[in-house]
């Protein structure tokens, strides 16, 4: 019997096909539409019924294994110790999953054609997959082979299916259904008399927005499925505008990958990289309800484990500090730390004045910097030559001391030849050897004044204390900053006071930082040292009993497993929890949304945490709105993955209706004439309405505006969410005229019917309906401005208003002034 975790076995489709269509009753002929959607809806609740049936069969077996290990007949001996231990560890992991997916677990069914006169095969899809107490498929997870073409099919291109059904649930209640049929000829006479729905995709697209992303596995189209599905290995560009679907494509891409390699994704996990934490809130539900729980999230700054920014920079500070020259900028940094005294090395001590040669010390700082190991490696090394100089001049000095006198005595005379014997002997004689020389050098560590001057010569230092104290040193900026190839105007752009907050474009520099600094591990391999002494100890005691049990030869569980299982090392944390806390962590595959905004720096941290370079960067050049961001895809990855990256473009526009996309083709046209706009499928919903509005109005007329745009979508019925999208200069205006609407990209922006947002803070999210307020001063703002406003423009997915005073931005001329 092998012990150990169990990996989910793949069905065998191509020789397994049980799912019949047995689970349709027949529905009468010559009903009426609304009879046959009754009957139809009652038959898949009697399926649905079962399905959670069995989800909550799963669950208590879970929940029983994880309370108590195996059941009655498992024993108590050291056998079932063993099992109980593997079974709770994989009862809590799929307690997590079936736990995560209640909501809508089953939503789609696929009927396939009847083969050689024989019933087509019907399958349920759903979340995460289920077998009955027979063995037999009852649900099929959405990202096996045999769930695929529920996502790929179309008219044109059906494959072997005749129809698609969508099943839309609340709760656990079937609420309605939506067929597409593509071989009416394919079904019964019975099937065809109860088809019924609408286009799935398009009533999932009229929802309202709730504040967060839904997890729209049930529409995936074609094109998404192909990047769901595209190998793990090398970076796939996931080129998209507004409204295709990328990042939901992005997110189911990570739960099929941890499903298709759990192996390796299970162990070093994916990172998903979002704009800003209100951005990773809105999508935190999707993964888990796609049956995935242990995928990490993270901003780029909360990349470096201990700090957690969001603070944005000025444009210029932003450019500036995303610029690669950061790069060079930190390593003069760490070097302008590595120094020498400007001539003999001083140190009082002992009651007398200890000396190293200038000469001694360049050569001494030239051997520790000669060395491949980072700042506070190096560090030892230096130290450790200049506290043996410094011990060999008290030595010398104290030698002195003793051979004056002596020396007295010799040039009067009168010296026995034995004596005189022993002074020779002594002369050829080390003044300190290798005991005596650690000693002294322990003693003199110990000397705060010794300490002080060779901290101050080569300090040990974190990547905290070096990038805060160059930015708040006007003199070790300008210094170091020449090095680097920075201008004096730069420089000055770096500096701020100390104790300022850390920023976004601060935390790749702090990386960096970290990478040429290191950490001594000195006191760490002695740990490791005691720790691998004791796990060898309590392996040849696991030997032991292993062969007083007889267990040995049967090779259930190994020496060493045995000894890991009964040491306790305290909470280990989800993979995810691990890999957060470890800067070094290599995560298996990365997954980078919004990725247009990434400076060249930030791209350096992001690389180092995947050194497998199996990657998903997900965005669209044109809606590039960072300064620091990317002109191409080229730019920021051929340095890292050169001519080894693939672009998968996007093309349709699930989110916009026509009507909006049509302006927003025109912005796109004058900032990025080279990209295509996405062909929206929608083309229902009111035209774009402006309103003429000035600042001193704004109180007066901007409340009524509001409510109106919330009756137009049922924000008053709690459904159905409005953004107004404003320019920073009228951001105050606008949040005074809206006294107690939230602003900013907080967590509970995303509850909250109305919210106050900049062009950057709404990147990324969407609304049933947006204003955008003073479109001039959005283009004005920013170099990026153009780009700024085709970001809020196509952030509506119902309706649009743009608020102004003056003319409108001539990228807007097609918009007629109503109001």
């Amino acid at each position: 019997m092998q012990i150990g975790r169990k990996q989910p076995q793949p069905y065998d489709w191509e020789t397994t096909r049980r799912m019949r269509a047995r689970q349709v009753k027949p529905v009468p002929e010559k009903i009426s539409a609304d009879d046959a959607r009754e009957a139809a809806t009652r038959t898949e609740q009697r399926y649905v019924d079962r399905v959670y049936t069995r989800l909550d069969t799963e669950r208590e077996k879970a929940a029983a294994e994880l309370r108590g290990g195996p059941g009655p007949g498992g024993g108590s001996g050291f056998q079932a110790q063993v099992e109980r231990e593997v079974t709770t560890t994989e009862a809590s992991r799929r307690l997590a999953r079936l736990s995560a997916v209640d909501r809508a677990l089953c939503f789609g069914r696929i009927d396939h054609r009847p083969e050689d006169g024989a019933p087509g095969d019907t399958f349920y899809i759903g979340r995460i997959g289920l077998r009955d107490e027979d063995r037999e498929p009852l649900l099929i997870d959405w990202r096996a082979t045999a769930a695929r073409p529920f996502y790929t099919a179309t008219p044109g291109s059906p494959g072997t299916l005749a129809r698609r059904r969508h099943l839309h649930l609340r709760e656990r209640t079937v609420v309605g259904l939506d067929d597409e049929v593509f071989d009416l000829d394919g079904l019964t006479e019975d099937d065809r008399g109860s088809i019924v729905g609408e286009a799935a995709l398009l009533a999932t697209l009229r929802r309202g927005r709730t504040g967060r992303m839904t997890d729209v596995v049930a529409t995936i189209q074609e094109e998404q499925d192909q990047v769901i599905r595209s190998g793990l290995q090398g970076v796939l560009v996931v080129q998209g505008g507004p409204g295709t679907g990328k990042t939901v494509a992005a997110l189911h891409r990570a739960a099929y990958l941890l499903y298709t390699h759990r192996d390796v994704l299970e162990r070093r996990g994916v990172l998903v990289v979002g704009p800003n934490a209100t951005f990773l809130r809105y999508i935190a539900q999707v993964l888990p309800g796609l049956g995935e729980t242990d995928v990490a999230l993270a901003t780029v700054g909360e990349l470096y484990p201990g700090v957690r920014a969001a603070a944005a920079e000025p444009p210029a500070v932003a450019v500036l500090k995303g610029d690669l020259r950061m790069a060079d900028l930190v390593e003069a940094a760490v070097r302008d730390r590595q120094r020498v005294p400007d001539g003999d090395l001083e140190v009082a001590a002992d009651d007398m004045t200890l000396r190293v040669a200038h000469e001694a010390c360049v050569q001494a700082r030239d051997r520790a910097r000669a060395l491949r190991v980072p700042h506070n490696i190096q560090r030892r090394r230096y130290v450790h030559e200049l506290l043996d100089a410094l011990a060999l001049n008290r030595a010398e000095q104290y030698d002195k001391l003793v051979d004056e006198p002596l020396e007295e005595i010799l040039t009067s005379g009168g010296v026995p030849d034995w004596l005189q014997e022993l002074i020779d002997e002594a002369d050829d004689d080390p003044l300190l050897d290798e005991a005596d020389l650690r000693v002294a050098k322990e003693a003199l560590w110990q000397d705060p004044a010794v300490r002080r001057t060779l901290d101050a010569l080569w300090p040990e230092l974190t990547p905290q204390r070096l990038i805060a104290g160059l930015f708040s040193d006007a003199g070790a900026l300008e210094r170091v900053g020449a090095g680097a190839g920075l201008s004096t105007a730069e420089c000055r752009l770096l500096h701020r006071p100390a104790g300022s907050s850390w920023t976004t474009s601060d935390v790749p520099l702090l990386d960096e930082a970290a990478e040429w600094l290191g950490q001594d591990d000195t006191a760490d391999r002695i740990r490791a040292r005691r720790a691998a002494a004791e796990r060898a100890e309590e392996e040849s005691y696991a030997r032991g009993v292993l062969e007083l049990t007889g267990l040995a030869d049967e090779e259930l569980v190994d020496a060493a497993e045995l000894a890991g299982r009964n040491r306790d090392d305290g909470p280990q944390g989800t993979t995810a929890e691990r890999a957060m806390a470890d800067r070094q962590w290599a995560y298996g595959h990365v997954i980078v949304d919004e990725a247009q905004e990434l400076s060249e720096m930030a791209w350096r941290t992001i690389m180092r945490r995947v050194p497998t370079r199996s990657l998903t960067v997900v965005g669209d050049i044109a809606q590039t709105g960072s300064p620091a961001g990317a002109r191409s895809w080229g730019q920021m990855l051929d340095r890292y993955v050169p001519g080894r990256w693939r672009e998968q473009r996007l093309m349709v526009n699930y989110r916009t209706p026509a009507a909006i996309m049509r302006v927003a083709a025109d912005v796109l046209a004058a900032v990025a004439p080279e990209q295509v706009p996405p062909e929206p499928v929608r083309d229902d919903g009111p035209p774009p309405f402006t309103a003429r509005i000035g600042r001193a109005a704004l109180p007066d007329r901007l409340p009524a505006l509001v409510r109106a745009e919330l009756a137009g979508i049922g924000g008053g019925a709690g459904e159905g969410r409005l953004a107004l999208i404003t320019s920073a200069g009228r951001h105050p205006a606008v949040c005074g005229a809206l006294p107690g609407t939230p602003a900013g990209a907080t967590p509970d922006a995303l509850d909250a019917p109305v919210v106050v947002l900049t062009c950057e803070e709404a990147k990324g999210l969407e609304f049933d309906s947006v204003i955008v307020v003073d479109p001039a001063g959005i283009v004005a703002e920013s170099p990026r401005g153009g780009q700024d406003l085709y970001v809020a423009i196509t952030r509506a997915t119902r309706r649009l208003t743009v608020v102004h005073d003056d003319d409108l931005p001539a990228v807007l001329s097609a918009l007629a002034p109503t109001g």
